[in-house]
């Protein structure tokens, strides 16, 4: 039996080849033939490749980050590609979950490409072998003994986590990755060299400078200076997110610790799985968003309990936000992790980043090339399937868009990142819900501002809903987007908003929609407001029932055939 590290590979060369060709779904990214990256100026374009070098560089910074064994396996299964064709198809897996396993959104257990290697709650960020009531134990020791700065490192989102004796030690980012970041920080001022735009190039410097100082003053002039950008031909981002630790916010579930915690003032916030995108911005598209742009103020005003919090964006306040749609060039590292899905478009800083804390703007950004992959013949199957012909019409992929932009601009909407850090581990699930639910509540708004007609709303609450029928029930906490979409599709089906026929096809009372997201976005809003991890996990407990009527949606799509997995292909 052939072995890799001492690791036998998990699938047979036939599984390999149905995950790799009938099951998985190209997104393919922009070449130097193209006509966006041809009409860039001579500058932008040499700059553009040293951007792409500097994301190459960050993919193995995340790699670390997901597991300890990603980059040595990654590095075998390239070695035995050329002549091992199970070797060959366990890469191109590899690539897809961009490590050595991951959900595929589907299936109940997390792909293993190696047979008994999975990835553990802490990722690589925590020590494999450390158990969460050891991690509780060990903090509660080191409390006793009066080491708050240390437990305050270990519990922010820029530290790689160690053993030290029978302690733990926190790294900075800086000082962990510096042989790799300061390469980046290298191809960022060589890129900054060459680019034609002069806030760009600024903000590369600043970007630069950030990777190689061990101060978050500098992640936070970075992140001020690439959120002012809104008319530069070139996108390049270094993503900070918190999704994937499983481990850090367990720590406010735990009385005893939280009770600590709230005594000493420390923050808790999951630690930061770095990405890097890089992309050319596409002017008409950007057009689209900025009509969105402006009606945000006046969304302010309509969140629930408004006059509980502060809201960054206001009526009576300069709204702080950028926008731009991008033609995609790379995506590396969080990014091309493509564990049941992958990202259509991003609201960034994150509310827990000292930019946003301190007065800086946001930028959103949205990628093209995800988004317009499509297989027609395929969504036709699905809407003859689940969706009554009277709505067929209204099925329009452009519409989900329009959705998507709604989500995004309402992460910049509602209660602080000391409200939506406070559920614990349920505090991606419960934002993201807020997103989704800010989204479909007010596309109404928008039909009264005349930046959609009454028919796109119908298209909009229409494809949303088809997005929203599962195809397995979704694993708590770890598939965030699905156990959110879970929650909405009983809602809806709670207010008679959708309602399904003896045929089980899918009806919609489009006038029940917009409410029914309403009275959800309210309840969401009082969780974060309380800062109860246990009223989070009440409320999806409560929400994500699983009965007949999601079993056979989900026998239904299987018999359809599934898209399991994605691979994004990167010509530069």
């Amino acid at each position: 039996m052939t072995t890799y590290n001492g690791y036998e590979l998990n699938y047979s060369i036939d599984e390999l080849k149905q995950m790799t060709t009938e099951e998985m779904t190209d997104i393919i990214l922009l070449s130097e033939q193209s006509e966006q990256y041809q009409a860039l100026e001579e500058g932008d374009k040499k700059a553009l490749k040293h951007l792409v070098a500097a994301a190459k560089i960050l993919n193995d910074v995340s790699l670390w980050q997901d597991n300890p064994h990603n980059m040595a396996l990654k590095h075998t299964l390239e070695q035995a590609a050329p002549h091992d064709e199970q070797a060959a198809l366990s890469l191109k897996m590899f690539n897809s979950l961009n490590g050595v396993s991951g959900l595929n959104g589907i299936d109940e257990k997390p792909i293993t490409i190696f047979k008994g290697l999975t990835t553990p709650a802490g990722k690589n960020f925590y020590p494999a072998d450390l158990s969460i009531p050891e991690f509780h134990l060990i903090l509660l020791k080191m409390f006793a003994e009066g080491k708050d700065q240390e437990i305050a490192k270990i519990l922010s989102a820029r530290t790689m986590v160690v053993r030290e004796q029978d302690e733990l030690k926190a790294i900075d980012y800086t000082e962990y990755f510096k042989k790799e970041f300061s390469a980046m920080a290298n191809e960022l001022e060589v890129a900054a060299h060459y680019c034609t735009n002069d806030l760009f190039k600024e903000y590369l410097s600043w970007q630069a400078q950030a990777l190689l100082q061990n101060n978050e003053d500098m992640d936070m002039l970075a992140d001020k200076h690439w959120a002012m950008m809104q008319d530069t031909p070139l996108e390049f981002t270094l993503s900070r997110e918190n999704y994937d630790d499983e481990m850090t916010s367990t720590v406010l579930e735990n009385p005893e610790l939280a009770q600590l915690i709230k005594e000493r003032n420390i923050e808790v916030i999951a630690k930061d799985m770095l990405g890097a995108r890089v992309g050319i911005v596409n002017r008409q598209g950007t057009e689209l968003l900025l009509k969105f742009k402006n009606t945000m103020p006046t969304l302010s005003g309509l969140m629930p309990y408004a006059d509980k919090y502060t809201q960054t964006i206001s009526a009576n306040k300069e709204l702080k936000q950028t926008m731009v749609d991008v033609d995609l060039v790379s995506l590396t590292g969080d990014y091309a992790q493509c564990r049941g899905g992958i990202t259509v478009a991003q609201n960034l800083p994150n509310n827990d980043k000292l930019a946003i804390k301190t007065g800086g703007g946001r930028r959103n950004v949205y990628h093209r090339q995800v988004r317009l992959s499509n297989d027609p013949s395929r969504t036709q199957k699905m809407l003859n399937a689940f969706l009554h012909p009277d709505f067929h019409q209204y099925y329009n992929l452009a519409a989900d868009h329009l959705f998507v932009i709604g989500h995004e601009n309402g992460h910049s909407l509602g209660p602080s990142s000391e409200y939506q850090n406070a559920p614990g581990i349920c505090k991606s699930i419960i934002e993201e819900n807020k997103a989704d639910t800010v989204s479909i509540s007010f596309m109404p708004e928008y039909v009264k501002q005349g930046i959609i007609t009454e028919t796109e709303l119908k298209e909009i609450y229409t494809t949303w809903i088809f997005r929203l029928l599962l195809r397995a029930k979704p694993i708590f906490p770890t598939e965030t987007y699905k156990i959110v979409d879970l929650i909405e599709f009983n809602t809806l089906l709670r207010h008679k908003a959708i309602f399904f026929d003896d045929n089980n096809l899918i009806h919609i009372d489009f006038a029940k929609v917009s409410p029914a997201m309403y009275d959800l976005l309210t309840q969401v809003i009082e969780i974060q407001l309380s800062k109860s991890p246990q009223k989070a996990r009440q409320y999806i407990e409560e929400n994500t029932m699983w009965n007949d009527l999601h079993e056979h949606i989900a026998a239904t799509h299987k018999k359809l055939g599934l898209k399991k997995y994605k691979n994004i292909v990167n010509f530069f």
